[in-house]
């Protein structure tokens, strides 16, 4: 057992050992994913993260620890989202037709979900910097936690809760559409970007690439409208 936790204390101290939890954890969820028929309950995001928090917890690994080996992972968020252009260049004659109908969604999209967002907290009671936390949840991380720390909240929960919303978009997202019967692939791709950023958009392109380009488009777009127009409502209203 001794040689054990010497072991285990050796690999601890690698980077390289988180780096490859990730990568192995992820892929192990993918393939979980693909043998329950694409269920959407078995996202492997979702399983991906419930499976490192858990191996975290276990060994006593902090975040931190573990961060320094799988930031790589992070690093290439940025080109993965730069990538999103690719499906969206080919198909921008659609989008180009569909501009108006597109961005009048997408902010209507951004302003309904931070306010139904605190809306729901306000009633159940929540602190304000939980609301304030809760409030940019569909835009991407980066931005959202941007705008969390602008109006006095918490930066590190909203990550978390952004998280979430993704996932939770990715799961459920393409059921209600099928339940509203919402069909056409460029309608579905601008509700899931809009309302799930990345994860949503992930999943989007899994489905279909129109679907994807369009998800796309609105998970940016979704961004800068919430940007610019939350800190303004927040101010007028709160």
């Amino acid at each position: 057992m001794r040689d054990l936790d010497d072991i285990w204390v050796y690999l601890s101290a690698s980077p390289l050992l988180h780096l490859t939890l990730t990568l192995v954890v992820y892929q192990a969820g993918t393939w979980v994913y693909g043998k329950t028929n694409n269920n959407p309950l078995a996202n492997p995001v979702l399983l991906a993260v419930l499976v490192i928090v858990a191996i975290l917890v276990l060994t006593g690994t902090s975040y931190e620890t573990y961060f320094e080996g799988a930031q790589f992972v992070h690093f290439l968020l940025g080109p993965a989202t730069v990538a999103l252009a690719i499906p969206l260049y080919r198909q921008f004659s659609q989008v180009r037709r569909s501009a108006l109908a597109l961005l009048s969604s997408i902010v209507v999209g951004s302003v309904t979900a931070a306010i139904s967002a605190v809306a729901i907290a306000w009633l159940l009671g929540a602190q304000e910097a939980s609301v304030i936390a809760l409030a940019p949840k569909s835009a991407t991380a980066p931005v959202a936690m941007a705008i969390t720390e602008q109006l006095g909240g918490l930066p590190s929960l909203t990550a978390a809760l952004v998280i979430l919303t993704g996932i939770t978009g990715a799961m459920l997202g393409p059921l209600l559409l099928n339940l509203l019967g919402i069909k056409d692939w460029q309608a579905r791709g601008v509700a899931i970007g809009t309302a799930s950023h990345g994860i949503g958009t992930a999943r989007a392109l899994q489905v279909n690439e129109v679907a994807g380009a369009f998800s796309g488009l609105a998970m940016g777009l979704n961004a800068v409208a919430t940007a610019i127009l939350l800190p303004l409502i927040w101010r007028l209203f709160f």
